[in-house]
């Protein structure tokens, strides 16, 4: 009988403490801020140029996918200007040739990753650690294979039109495409001009929630090519998106650290202190109040 008041007196106190974890403690990005921006384009085409020029001028971020086989092959950018072109933005792997992953075996879809991102890594002189898949294609198969290959996040093409946190990176489902499916459909004004309403209302609604929220619009800087009225749709969203003080401007890469890092904080049991055992310093509310904990720091709350 004793033994049975002692476990159901741990079960009671390990729900309840769990409970006012979850209830009354909450994260928050850099300096304390409820949303993050990510934006995130593929292939590596040269339209890349313009686009991080236009990023440059907004002090936005990017994250690139690139294709390393492509690089130096018609309409793609040349690996001597990778490092140059994309200094303050990411590189990502996007695979080796572009091939969709799902009608590969094991052994070849190690070979797309692998080699992808050495040739990545010797161009730009940092672990690459992120991935978005040709095409979205993936399967259970593939999200195993890229697990074990040093891929902490990898993106697809599932556009959820919502700012949520994923819960598994590696099956990354964006908020949006560039301008929603706006000009998917050649010659059909009407349903570009649907498009880009929802495309802009969908940005409208991010900057003006409360909540933690995460925008993760992608697309590829071919798809505006040559076209001046894309171009110029572009640096008007981008100027959208800039300059809010409540907007953590992030590499892909780097929210995944961050958002690492606070999983690790470790809170005592009755979260009167925190310890963070990361590199980076956290910043979370705790019963509705900010605080901060700096690398390798325990704080009292």
């Amino acid at each position: 009988m004793k033994q049975l008041l002692a476990l159901m007196y741990i079960l009671i106190f390990s729900i309840a403490g769990r409970s006012q974890t979850t209830e009354n403690i909450e994260m928050l990005f850099p300096k304390g801020k409820s949303k993050a921006l990510i934006l995130s384009y593929d292939d590596g085409c040269v339209q890349d140029r313009q686009l991080v020029k236009l990023m440059n001028k907004y002090d936005l971020i990017g994250t690139f996918h690139l294709n390393a086989n492509k690089l130096g092959t018609a309409n793609y950018l040349v690996k001597d200007e990778i490092k140059k072109l994309f200094k303050g933005h990411e590189v990502s792997v996007h695979t080796f040739n572009h091939p969709g992953l799902t009608r590969l075996s094991v052994e070849e879809i190690q070979f797309e990753i692998v080699e992808d991102r050495e040739e990545l890594e010797r161009l730009v002189a940092y672990p690459v650690r992120g991935m978005a898949y040709p095409f979205g294609d993936h399967n259970d198969t593939v999200v195993d294979v890229i697990s074990k290959l040093g891929i902490q996040y990898a993106r697809t093409v599932n556009d959820t039109y919502g700012f949520e946190i994923p819960e598994n990176f590696l099956k990354w489902h964006p908020t949006m495409h560039q301008f929603s499916k706006a000009y998917w459909k050649p010659n059909d004004p009407i349903q570009d001009s649907i498009e880009m309403t929802l495309f802009y209302k969908t940005i409208d609604s991010f900057l003006q929630t409360k909540n933690l929220a995460v925008l993760d619009i992608w697309g590829h800087s071919w798809e505006m090519g040559g076209d001046s009225k894309k171009w110029a749709e572009t640096e008007r969203f981008f100027k959208y998106l800039s300059a809010h003080s409540d907007v953590y401007y992030c590499k892909q890469i780097d929210l995944v650290d961050y958002i690492q890092a606070y999983k690790n904080l470790r809170f005592s049991m009755n979260n009167t202190m925190v310890f963070n055992p990361s590199s980076l310093m956290v910043f979370f509310r705790y019963n509705k109040v900010m605080h901060f904990v700096g690398p390798g720091e325990t704080i009292r709350l």
